[in-house]
């Protein structure tokens, strides 16, 4: 079979498409022939080395496909031929993929299996965020950065639903549009202006929570719209690593809450994994989440897409087509 893997850590040309072996599933395993495989900023993290791996290490976290093979010992709940989908489990650049039974999620028939796929992580990485990470309540005020990215743009969806003000910070007018589409209802062009001078401008009180997969460029700035025992969430780093700071400061601005979150932590139960993707997978099903597949690239052109998430040249998700 053929994958995407890194020999060593480094910039996007380090992706090298492989032949390897056909895996055999072990015990309570399903072997999946792999319909679709998102691409996200965790994979750019593995590959630079910012995230350890043992090398040679098969990057990709998320899927959507075909079971075609089952080990000993798994769940009557799935059988070959079954179309699940699943994430946070590595190895889904590639033609076929490994993965614990316990993992998997049934796709809904109203669904494709690009759907699947592009819902998983940044879907289910949404839905926490806005349900668990900080619980959003009716009348909340909060700021999603980079509001048009693949998850920006669910989680101004999900927030909305919740009966937030939803607040964004996009680049540029397409960008802002597709965040007004998705129901933000107030839209900053940090281009052009600086966001935190545009929130308290819009926002005197403060923002209950601000949601940021930003990091270096707009911690900072970011603790600063927050009101007293405000919320900040930092569940990325697209512009770099958050330097150490002080504690101490986050009783002197408010008695502020910082949570640096991850999806495993959120779906580490079966049922909690089964309720999150239920959720995200019926709501793209029945149309009210609705998602952006932004470009799909052939397996081989996995440097490409690399290289588009990293420039920003991206409204949306991405999938490599094995």
């Amino acid at each position: 079979m053929q994958a995407i893997q890194i020999l060593q850590t480094g910039g996007p040309e380090a992706l090298t498409l492989r032949e390897l072996p056909t895996p055999t599933p072990g015990p309570s395993e399903a072997l999946i022939r792999i319909e679709a495989a998102g691409v996200n900023f965790i994979d750019v993290y593995f590959r630079e080395g910012r995230y350890p791996a043992q090398l040679p290490y098969t990057l990709g976290q998320e899927a959507a496909g075909i079971i075609i093979a089952l080990g000993p010992d798994t769940s009557e709940d799935f059988k070959v031929g079954d179309r699940v989908a699943w994430c946070s489990i590595p190895g889904t650049y590639a033609q076929l993929a490994l993965v614990p039974v316990s993992r998997l999620v049934h796709v809904p028939d109203a669904i494709s299996m690009q759907q699947a796929a592009a819902a998983m992580l940044q879907g289910m990485t949404a839905h926490y965020l806005a349900h668990s990470a900080y619980s959003i309540r009716p009348g909340d005020e909060v700021l999603v950065h980079a509001g048009a990215g693949g998850t920006g743009l669910l989680l101004t969806q999900i927030a909305k639903s919740l009966g937030a003000r939803v607040f964004t910070t996009v680049s540029n007018e397409e960008k802002a549009e597709l965040s007004r589409t998705a129901g933000a209802d107030e839209i900053i062009l940090y281009t052009r202006e600086d966001f935190a001078a545009a929130v308290k401008r819009l926002a005197p009180a403060g923002l209950h929570a601000v949601y940021d997969s930003v990091g270096k460029t707009t911690f900072d700035q970011s603790l600063s719209i927050l009101r007293p025992r405000g919320t900040m969430v930092l569940f990325g780093a697209s512009s770099g690593p958050v330097p150490p700071f002080d504690l101490i400061r986050l009783s002197q601005v408010g008695s502020l809450y910082v949570t640096r979150p991850s999806l495993k932590d959120y779906i580490a139960s079966r049922e909690e994994l089964e309720q999150r993707a239920g959720d995200v997978l019926s709501s793209v099903a029945d149309g009210s989440l609705n998602l952006r597949i932004e470009h799909v690239y052939p397996l081989a052109d996995a440097i490409h897409a690399h290289q588009d998430l990293e420039g920003r040249k991206t409204t949306g998700k991405l999938l490599l087509i094995p």
